[in-house]
């Protein structure tokens, strides 16, 4: 039995996780623990540590650790609370592989416990770029103390590559929050109107923005979305920002903005299954989030990408990208409604994937050689 112990930080990186954790928990030959840390036990978060349990999985340790702050010191003291525990935790799991995912700032903690510890790290999602926010330094630091990675795109493993890594450990995978679009059943129409009280007969919006955590100011560019969306003649539909500074803020903002508008909800969490579900039934996604760029091109969604956030990832062509300027972001939108660009989206492939992620990533994680084989990077010749 290989002991592989899975971190999960948040409901973006649950999301991506699901179908793998799926896999790896009916998989005859895998021992798997689930470490749930961060805004998952957060209560001013939406206390997402029940979705994984209502998922069916067993959560092995929770690890408390985020402050209830909205500073950038905060947010390395969480990264030092996160260090501590994980230390005894991982210490005591002794897991034969450890799995982390994407880019949150919180995953510098197990991956770095695990260096210390001499447990390989598998990693999802590396190679890819997002230069407005810490993010991508995170992914980067990432890629260099993990052992295997999956990638989503070609460019992203050759990125990976390029960074010295050697090519039998990066796996081209796909996306594997894409799975959910494959795999499981999403809900109607009908089912997200009840479940949601909300009514979908009408022109709707959903926006997802967060904090652009590479700048000095991470709402900087708030002031010119809210006056954009002031002129917008449609139902919005927020999400809560991630756990970063400046979110707090962002919050306030949000409530403020739809006490004096008639069309409008808030939620501070949507389950996985909910938000993917939302998508076909929204005539645009607009915000900086990475699901505007991922998932939404599943479904030919027109997504309009708001400042510096998603700067340098690829992107299908369903992503208009908006300065963050009110006069920019209420032109993409224009253009996001329009019929003409809507069509010229039919057809369209989704770069990040087809769905069938989870398969390759287990079928790597249960093949690989454990040991120093695995622990042991050796550096690619310099050509």
């Amino acid at each position: 039995m290989r002991k592989i112990a899975a971190v999960t930080t948040s409901r973006a990186d649950f999301a991506a996780l699901y179908w793998p954790l799926h896999d790896l928990v009916s998989h005859p030959g895998v021992d798997l623990k689930i470490i749930a840390l961060g805004a998952h036990l957060s209560p001013e978060f939406g206390s997402t540590i029940r979705e994984i349990e209502q998922a069916g999985f067993r959560v092995d340790a929770r690890i408390e650790c985020l402050l209830s702050s909205d500073t950038d010191v905060g947010m390395a003291k969480t990264i030092g609370l996160a260090t501590l525990s994980l230390a005894d935790c991982l210490g005591e799991m002794r897991p034969d592989l450890l799995l982390v995912t994407a880019d949150r700032y919180e995953m510098l903690a197990p991956a770095s416990v695990a260096l210390a510890l001499r447990i390989p790290v598998a990693h999802i999602e590396g190679g890819e770029i997002s230069e407005g926010a810490i993010d991508d330094a995170v992914r980067n630091a990432l890629t260099k103390l993990s052992h295997v990675h999956f990638t989503s795109t070609e460019l992203a493993r050759a990125r990976v590559i390029a960074m010295g890594e050697e090519e039998w450990r990066v796996h081209r995978t796909g996306a594997p929050s894409l799975d959910h679009l494959r795999r499981g059943p999403l809900l109607s129409r009908e089912q997200l109107e009840q479940r949601l009280a909300i009514d979908l007969s009408v022109p709707t919006a959903l926006v997802t923005y967060h904090p652009a955590t590479i700048a000095r100011d991470t709402t900087r560019e708030a002031d010119a979305l809210f006056t954009a969306l002031q002129a917008v003649p449609v139902q919005l539909l927020f999400c809560y920002p991630n756990a970063d500074a400046g979110s707090r803020a962002l919050i306030e903002r949000i409530e403020s903005f739809l006490c004096d508008r008639s069309q409008g909800r808030v939620f501070v969490n949507l389950e996985p299954l909910v938000y993917w579900s939302l998508l076909p039934h929204v005539e645009f996604l607009l915000g900086n989030s990475s699901s505007g760029i991922i998932e939404a091109a599943s479904f030919a969604l027109p997504a309009v990408n708001v400042g510096i956030r998603q700067q340098g990832r690829e992107r299908g062509r369903n992503v208009l990208d908006a300065e963050p300027d009110a006069a920019s972001i209420r032109d993409r939108i224009q253009t996001a409604r329009s019929e003409a660009f809507r069509q010229s989206l039919k057809g369209m492939a989704n770069p990040y994937g087809d769905g069938c992620a989870s398969q390759r990533i287990v079928a790597a994680l249960t093949s690989l050689p454990l040991g120093e084989e695995l622990l042991m990077k050796r550096a690619r010749a310099i050509e």
